[in-house]
C-alpha cells in the first residue's frame, strides 16, 4: 500500500470514529497508535511514552491548567456579575446598548479566561435574560452572546492559540500578541454591526428605562470599580510578560493567584466556589492534556510516511498553486470541516500537514495561527456541529427556538469572515505587536 493510500486510510478512519460520538483523543489516538503498530511493527509501542515524555518536559504546558483555573474562579465568584452591572448602566441609555455591553463583557471576560465557554455561560445565564426582558429582538441578542463568546479563543491569553503553540511548536508568547490586535479588531466590527443595525431598527435594541438609568453621577463613577479588579488581573498577568518581568508560566501563576485573592477580597471565595472551580478546571485541562498527546502521537505517524512532502508536492508541483491559493484552499478545508468537528480536532488532524507547508511556502506560522483562530471561530458558530451553537441551545430560555439560534448567526459569521480577509491581506495587524515587543527584547 501507497503512503498515501494509508494517509488518506488514516483520515477516514479517524473521521469515521469521530462521527461514531467517540471522544476527540480516543479517535485520534488509536487510529494514531493502530497505524504506528501495523507500519513499525512492536517497536511502535514507544511511540505513545515518547510523546508523553515529550508533553511533560514542555515547560509551557504548566500554563493551561493555570489560565482554566483563572478564569472558572472569576465566574464562579460572580465577578463578572458585578462587571454586567456596570456595562448595563454605562450603555444602557444607547440604541443597543446593552448588546454593545455585552460585546464589552465579553472582551474583558476573554481577557481573564481564555476559553469560550465561560464567556458563553455568562452571556447565557447573566446578559440574555436581561436583554429579553427589556424588549430586545430575541435573534439578535443571541447571535451577541455567541460571537462575543467566541473571542475567548483570539484574545489573549487564549487557550487554543496555546494548544497551537504546543502543537505547531511555535511560541506561545509571540501568538497571544499576535492574536490581541485582530480580536479588539473584531470586537470594534461587532460593535459598529450592533450600533448601525439598532439604529436603522430601533426596535431590535431599545434604550433602557430612564429610571433605570437615573442614579447620581457618584454612584455611577463608584459602578466603575467593577472593572478595576478585572483591569488589575489583566495588567498584571498580560502586562508584566509583555514588559518582559515575568516568563509566559509566571504570568500565568501571577494571573490564577490575582484572581483567588480577588475573589477572597471580595469574600466570594467559599467551599462551594472552590470546589466548583477546582472540579471544572481538572476537566477542561486534562481534556486538553490527552488531545496534546494523541496530537503528537498523530503527528509522528504522518511525518514518518512523508504526508507533509506528499501534499507539498500535490499542491505545488501537481496542481501547480501559488502560494496564496494554497493558502486560501487551507483556509476553505478548515472552514468545511469546521461544520464537522471542534477546533481542536481539527487542529490535531491538519497542523501537521498545513504548519510545515505554510513555512515552505513563505508564510509566517504565527500569523497562520491567527488565520486558523479566526476560522476556529467561524466554525464554532456554524451548523451542524457548531459548539457555541450547542451551548447556546441547552442555556437559553426556553422562547429561544433552534431555528432563532440558526439564524442569529449569519451577520456575525460574516463579519468574521470579513474579519479573517483583513488579516490575510493585511498580516501586520497581527504581526505588528509581537513583533514590536520582541524586537525590543
Amino acid at each position: 500500500m501507497s503512503y498515501e493510500a494509508i494517509a488518506i486510510l488514516m483520515f477516514a478512519s479517524m473521521l469515521l470514529l469521530l462521527l461514531t460520538g467517540q471522544r476527540v483523543f480516543a479517535a485520534i489516538g488509536f487510529v494514531s497508535a493502530a497505524a504506528a503498530l501495523l507500519l513499525y511493527g512492536e517497536g511502535a509501542v514507544e511511540m505513545p511514552f515518547n510523546a508523553a515524555f515529550k508533553l511533560f518536559n514542555w515547560y509551557p504546558v504548566l500554563t493551561l491548567p493555570l489560565f482554566i483555573y483563572m478564569g472558572y474562579i472569576l465566574s464562579e465568584s460572580g465577578i463578572a456579575n458585578d462587571l454586567y452591572r456596570m456595562f448595563h448602566v454605562w450603555f444602557g441609555g444607547l440604541k443597543g446598548g446593552l448588546a454593545v455591553g455585552t460585546i464589552g463583557l465579553m472582551v474583558v471576560i476573554s481577557a481573564m479566561n481564555g476559553l469560550s465557554v465561560a464567556g458563553m455561560a455568562i452571556g447565557a445565564t447573566i446578559a440574555l435574560p436581561e436583554m429579553l426582558r427589556r424588549g430586545y429582538d430575541k435573534v439578535m441578542i443571541t447571535g451577541v452572546v455567541q460571537a462575543g463568546s467566541s473571542l475567548g479563543i483570539l484574545v489573549p491569553p487564549s487557550v487554543v492559540l496555546v494548544l497551537y503553540g504546543m502543537i505547531a511548536r511555535q511560541p506561545v508568547g509571540q501568538l497571544w500578541l499576535a492574536g490581541a490586535l485582530p480580536g479588539l479588531m473584531m470586537a470594534l466590527l461587532f460593535i459598529i454591526y450592533i450600533v448601525v443595525r439598532c439604529k436603522a431598527q430601533p426596535h431590535l435594541g431599545p434604550t433602557v428605562a430612564r429610571e433605570e438609568l437615573t442614579m447620581p453621577l457618584g454612584e455611577k463613577l463608584k459602578l466603575l470599580r467593577a472593572g478595576i479588579i478585572p483591569f488589575l488581573i489583566f495588567f498584571f498577568m498580560t502586562g508584566l510578560f509583555v514588559m518582559g518581568i515575568t516568563s509566559l508560566v509566571e504570568s500565568s501563576a501571577v494571573g490564577a493567584t490575582a484572581a483567588t485573592l480577588a475573589a477572597l477580597a471580595k469574600r466570594r471565595l467559599t467551599r462551594k466556589v472552590m470546589e466548583e472551580t477546582m472540579r471544572k478546571t481538572l476537566g477542561i485541562s486534562c481534556m486538553f492534556m490527552w488531545i496534546i498527546l494523541a496530537a503528537l502521537c498523530f503527528g509522528a505517524v504522518f511525518d514518518g510516511i512523508g504526508a507533509v512532502r506528499a501534499i507539498e508536492s500535490l499542491f505545488i508541483t501537481k496542481w501547480d498553486l501559488s502560494p496564496w491559493e494554497v493558502l486560501i484552499m487551507m483556509q476553505l478545508s478548515y472552514l468545511f470541516m469546521g461544520m464537522f468537528l471542534d477546533d481542536t480536532a481539527m487542529l490535531v488532524i491538519v497542523a501537521p500537514l498545513y504548519v510545515p507547508l505554510v513555512i515552505t511556502l513563505g508564510f509566517d506560522p504565527i500569523w497562520y495561527g491567527v488565520l486558523y483562530t479566526i476560522t476556529c471561530q467561524i466554525a464554532y458558530m456554524t451548523p451542524p456541529f457548531g459548539y457555541n451553537l450547542f451551548l447556546m441551545r441547552a442555556m437559553a430560555p426556553k422562547e429561544i427556538q433552534l431555528a432563532d439560534i440558526y439564524r442569529s448567526i449569519i451577520p456575525f459569521v460574516l463579519v468574521m469572515v470579513c474579519a479573517l480577509i483583513l488579516v490575510m491581506a493585511f498580516p501586520p495587524i497581527a504581526l505588528w505587536l509581537p513583533e514590536l515587543v520582541y524586537s525590543k527584547g
